[in-house]
């Protein structure tokens, strides 16, 4: 059984690390991570094209960083900038020789990493963010944490919406990662250590070895109405 936690189980596990720990190494984690989720889905990094759509939060950093770590590894990464954006993962970005575009003059990419919104983000996507997905329509999405416009602790859908191929997430599972309709929109989940400490959640998705205990073997004299 895997238990999904809600955004403020998450947050509260996250302070005394955030206290221990010195200044960015808990977004250090996750963003490497999340840039080896992305390496691996496309199966390389030189020469492959990574779009960055990025918010202004944390959830923007992480991608920033990882794509600061893409491109350090030969890939051609480039950010469209919803907001102003995390100041640290920018400069690293810019570091490693990734850019920051406007969504129109960006070279196809293999794939996007939506940045925009995280686990406290609500309601569906705004329009400017809309429009930059509809844009790469067809392009397979890799989510940083829950596809923006998917509410983390409940699975709902009010609108517009990304729907990912990956979603990389923190710490462990959200209820949207388990609860459809957000579910459906996440595609694979991939969970990151990054080192909380947390109990039970609200949430407990079944495995399927949790199934099998649930269903009693057959005897040998068993048929269908029994």
């Amino acid at each position: 059984m895997r238990w999904a936690y809600a955004a403020d189980q998450i947050r509260a596990a996250e302070a005394p690390l955030l206290a221990a720990l010195p200044d960015g190494v808990l977004m250090e984690r996750a963003a490497r991570g999340l840039a080896h989720a992305v390496a691996g889905f496309l199966g390389s990094t030189y020469g492959r094209r990574v779009l960055l759509v990025v918010g202004s939060g944390n959830n923007g950093g992480d991608a920033l960083f990882a794509g600061a770590w893409l491109a350090g590894r030969g890939a051609a990464v480039e950010a469209v900038c919803l907001g102003t954006p995390h100041p640290a993962g920018l400069a690293a970005l810019r570091r490693a020789g990734g850019r920051v575009v406007e969504a129109s003059s960006a070279r196809w990419p293999e794939v996007v990493v939506d940045g925009v919104v995280g686990i406290g983000g609500s309601g569906p996507l705004r329009p400017a963010a809309a429009a930059v997905f509809e844009a790469y329509a067809g392009v397979p999405v890799v989510a940083v944490d829950v596809p923006s416009g998917v509410d983390a602790d409940t699975g709902e859908i009010a609108g517009a919406h990304v729907r990912a191929e990956v979603t990389v997430t923190f710490g462990g599972l959200k209820p949207a990662h388990v609860v459809d309709p957000g579910a459906a929109a996440c595609g694979v989940v991939e969970v990151i250590d990054i080192g909380l400490e947390l109990e039970d959640g609200p949430v407990a998705a079944l495995e399927a070895r949790d199934v099998a205990l649930l269903i009693e073997p057959p005897a040998g004299d068993a048929h269908k109405y029994s």
